[in-house]
């Protein structure tokens, strides 16, 4: 949980709070736990409440984040997940308007969990929540059709903002996650700076082939194989075979069969 979210959940000890948000009355529920799928504003959900599942394996950060959101009067958490098959269990039972994802989680990604719950329902909006605006993270958000990107780091009027601008149909984005998007929808596609025999290499070491298999299946010598890897390695910024099998995965190279061997 970041400085800025534990300022706004907790008051100084022994004190008053001085932020500005009323502290929880006495005898409210505690912090949605993972697993849990009930708001807890009492006299269920009026209308206008925007449902929100909360995704996230720190059971710290879901706590925190829960009761953030439960001082908006327009907000109601519905349920908390700790990892992506859970949150798909969850939304499937709660049928939350807006999903607060993180990426990085274990066993299945924030990645595959947002395609997959999108795929079952989706009108829901999904924001991813994260600590890190890699690059490919962003990207690969997005294509799986996240509609935001919030930082840890933001300041929790932020996070809470974020939730209605998707609740209205908006894409709120990190201004760092911004540049990203931006940036990468304005140049070539960068599977361009590749030639078609680089490709063909790519696609192949991407379906697990060794240099002698590819030197076999394209006609050209192994050692030629080699060179044409130390190409792509350069160009696509990577440093081994999986990491470029993983960089052909996300631009869509695998499957494509490769053309014949050059006479």
């Amino acid at each position: 949980m970041t400085a800025a979210m534990a300022r706004s959940a907790h008051g100084p000890a022994g004190g008053p709070r001085t932020t500005g948000l009323s502290a929880a009355p006495p005898g409210s529920p505690p912090p949605a736990r993972a697993g849990s799928t009930g708001a807890r504003r009492p006299g269920g959900h009026g209308a206008g409440v925007i449902r929100v599942l909360l995704v996230d394996d720190h059971a710290l950060l879901r706590a925190g984040m829960a009761r953030l959101l439960d001082l908006a009067d327009d907000v109601a958490v519905v349920g908390a997940a700790a990892n992506g098959t859970q949150a798909l269990e969850m939304a499937a039972a709660t049928r939350p308007d807006v999903v607060l994802m993180d990426l990085s989680m274990p066993g299945m990604s924030g990645v595959e969990a947002t395609r997959r719950l999108l795929a079952a329902r989706p009108d829901t909006a999904v924001v991813v929540l994260t600590s890190f605006a890699d690059p490919d993270l962003v990207l690969d958000a997005v294509d799986a059709g996240a509609v935001g990107y919030v930082l840890k780091d933001a300041e929790p009027d932020s996070v809470v903002g974020a939730v209605r601008a998707a609740a209205r149909g908006e894409s709120p984005l990190d201004p760092r996650a911004a540049r990203v998007v931006l940036s990468s929808r304005s140049r070539p596609a960068p599977v361009s700076v590749l030639s078609g025999r680089e490709k063909e290499v790519l696609v192949l070491v991407a379906g697990g082939l060794a240099n002698k298999q590819i030197a076999r299946a394209l006609g050209i010598a192994e050692r030629t194989v080699k060179a044409h890897l130390t190409s792509i390695f350069n160009q696509i910024g990577v440093t081994d075979r999986t990491s470029a099998a993983l960089w052909a995965h996300r631009r869509g190279l695998v499957g494509a069969p490769p053309k014949a061997p050059d006479r």
